[in-house]
């Protein structure tokens, strides 16, 4: 009976480290994805449940596997979107679920860009945005106030720059993203030491109106304090700012040429006919642009001028006689 009790016990023994063996193995083993998974794990998921969704999606069909894993290692899963690699083992995968860290997608909104404009960059990465919706976001008071934003519509305040927008985000959680990353900038730029022209331009709303002309009158960085010190001289004085991008913005002619009668608007936006800053900004401006409205660069000078000679760069004068010079350069440059 001993001897029987003895081969029983080495069995039970074998039995038991076989048991085990195959269980580290079915836990160590690697998810089928071959390439990286979306899931979402809803609110209040169990571990069965999760269990299912990782079936359903072709990640991880070994359910059994799946509840030992849990059994001795309780897991914390979070509900969200989540990306999972190929190839991951089975604690990788909890792990990225205990993380309640949510897929995003990443989209570069460009310096410059009116409000408009930007839906062709989001909905690359979220082809279902809805522009209509969009712009009616955007133009609607009672959802711009609603952003913290003293203006009657959301443009000039969508800062551009890379963002990590939520998988499932929508026009309404993008805008309300871009707003307060335009807000913290407010907040930084408010508080850094030294001059600015704050005080003169009397509110945020006044400095992205100014800085989105500057934005849109050139691309070169080092030039934009030099833009910036023209409009500011102009605007002490008593001048038109005299930008053709304003007028632009009134016909959504974004490009090609103005014509005449485009010139003559009576649209409170039209520098070239009316004096000071318009109502409101033209775009979205970076924080280059922005930086520039409120540190102007010391200038007398009172106008500027592509130069037209493929550079970028534009030649600045304090008198019409010099600025019509520079006029003539250019259009020779141009080939006129």
């Amino acid at each position: 009976m001993k001897k029987i009790f003895a081969i029983l016990f080495v069995f039970l023994i074998l039995a038991g480290l076989f048991c085990g063996f195959q269980a580290k193995k079915r836990v160590n083993a690697t998810s089928e994805n071959a390439e990286t998974v979306l899931l979402e794990i809803p609110k209040g998921s169990s571990a069965a449940k999760v269990s299912q969704i990782l079936q359903d999606k072709g990640v991880w069909k070994d359910a059994l596997a799946f509840k030992i894993w849990c059994k001795f290692n309780p897991p914390a899963l979070k509900a969200g979107w989540f990306e999972i690699p190929a190839h991951q083992k089975l604690n990788e995968i909890i792990a990225i679920i205990e993380s309640g860290k949510n897929a995003v997608r990443k989209v570069t909104i460009p310096e410059g860009r009116a409000s408009w404009e930007i839906p062709a960059y989001l909905k690359k990465v979220f082809p279902s945005l809805d522009e209509d919706r969009w712009n009616r976001l955007v133009q609607d008071p009672k959802f711009t106030r609603s952003l913290g934003v003293e203006a009657n519509s959301l443009e000039g305040y969508l800062l551009p720059e890379t963002y990590p927008f939520p998988i499932d985000a929508n026009e309404e959680t993008i805008l309300k993203q871009m707003v307060a990353a335009n807000l913290r900038l407010r907040d930084e730029l408010k508080e850094k030491p030294g001059e600015s022209m704050w005080k003169t331009l009397g509110n945020w709303h006044r400095v992205l109106t100014l800085a989105s002309v500057v934005e849109e009158e050139t691309g070169k960085p080092d030039e934009r304090p030099l833009i910036s010190g023209v409009f500011h001289n102009r605007l002490r004085i008593g001048m038109p700012l005299g930008a053709d991008p304003t007028v632009r913005f009134i016909f959504r002619n974004l490009t090609g040429p103005i014509y005449k009668s485009q010139l003559n608007s009576d649209s409170p936006y039209n520098t070239r006919k009316f004096k000071g800053l318009m109502p409101g900004p033209i775009s979205n401006p970076g924080r280059k642009a922005i930086e520039a409205a409120l540190h102007p660069a010391d200038t007398k000078a009172l106008y500027f001028v592509a130069k037209d000679d493929g550079s970028g760069t534009h030649f600045f004068s304090s008198t019409l006689t010099d600025h019509n010079k520079y006029k003539d350069v250019a259009a020779k440059n141009r080939g006129e």
